[in-house]
């Protein structure tokens, strides 16, 4: 049973999405607001010469979360175990924090470059636990697994998307990244409170979180491009999130339409202002049950 103390992974605060366009003002000085980063490893296992060079100096210097693109958790193709021995080693190497992995699926026998839906059924929810399992026996650590936008409906759905993910994270006995842009982009493409949809998450499970940007069509519907500032609705649900389930780290991720670092620290600092408001009333609520 992997399910423990969160504080296992030794991660807190507010974070960045590390992009290699951020590098050189990076290299310049980190903002003391950016307590961690988080990078895909599948772009960075492998890269050496003057730009492994100075990632190495980050990963030196400061946390870091992994957060995977392509082990595909949810496609009927055998899991990639050499990718898998490749990424051990790399979390290894750089002493990373925390791994997680989309709730989806990117290939079969070849790679999509894209994330897709996984069937709510029973047959995939323990498809895709045994191939969580296999994934921590093989890394030898605990992952986090990340709620997935998606823009078509599974197909002979047996339940719908909030009853999924729980029996996901039930019967693999693993942690839940928490998108809160992904919950407000699927409420608004397929129809639900995403308020509601919060409230019947595990919270016990929480133990990373993320916000960020996404664009809307002419038509509606929204794209989870985090091309575009974090949106009013989005911070609302993580102060949600904050006030249900306490305090997790979180970070900002930009991955499109890149600004200058110090417009991304702005979001950033706004993260640790709301976990410093959480944290505050959480203590005045502690102290008022002791007087009492």
């Amino acid at each position: 049973m992997y399910l423990s103390n969160p504080n296992i992974f030794g991660l807190a605060g507010a974070g960045l999405g590390l992009r290699r366009a951020l590098l050189p003002a990076l290299q310049a000085g980190v903002p003391a607001g950016i307590d961690f980063f988080e990078v895909s490893p599948e772009n960075w296992i492998g890269v050496g010469g003057q730009l492994g060079k100075q990632f190495r100096s980050l990963t030196e210097r400061h946390r870091f979360v992994a957060h995977g693109l392509a082990l595909s958790l949810g496609g009927p193709a055998p899991l990639d175990t050499a990718f898998l021995a490749e990424l051990k080693q790399f979390l290894d190497h750089h002493d990373f924090a925390l791994y997680t992995e989309h709730l989806s699926f990117c290939g079969d026998e070849g790679h999509c470059y894209d994330l897709y839906p996984i069937p709510f059924t029973e047959q995939a929810v323990k498809h895709v636990a045994q191939r969580i399992r296999q994934t921590q026996d093989i890394l030898e650590r605990p992952i986090a697994l990340e709620n997935a936008s998606y823009y078509v409906q599974p197909q002979q759905a047996e339940m719908d998307e909030l009853m999924f993910i729980n029996a996901v994270l039930a019967e693999a006995d693993c942690y839940l990244h928490l998108d809160v842009n992904n919950i407000y982009v699927n409420s608004v493409n397929h129809g639900y409170d995403p308020f509601e949809f919060l409230r019947g998450l595990p919270g016990e499970r929480v133990v990373y979180g993320h916000v960020a940007g996404h664009d809307r069509e002419p038509s509606g519907l929204i794209i989870d491009t985090h091309g575009q500032d974090t949106i009013e609705a989005v911070w609302d649900l993580l102060h949600e999130a904050y006030s249900r389930f306490g305090v997790f780290p979180t970070l900002v991720e930009r991955d499109n339409n890149m600004p200058p670092l110090a417009d991304l620290v702005v979001e950033v600092e706004r993260i640790r202002d709301l976990q410093k408001h959480h944290q505050l009333c959480r203590r005045v609520h502690d102290l008022s049950e002791v007087a009492a």
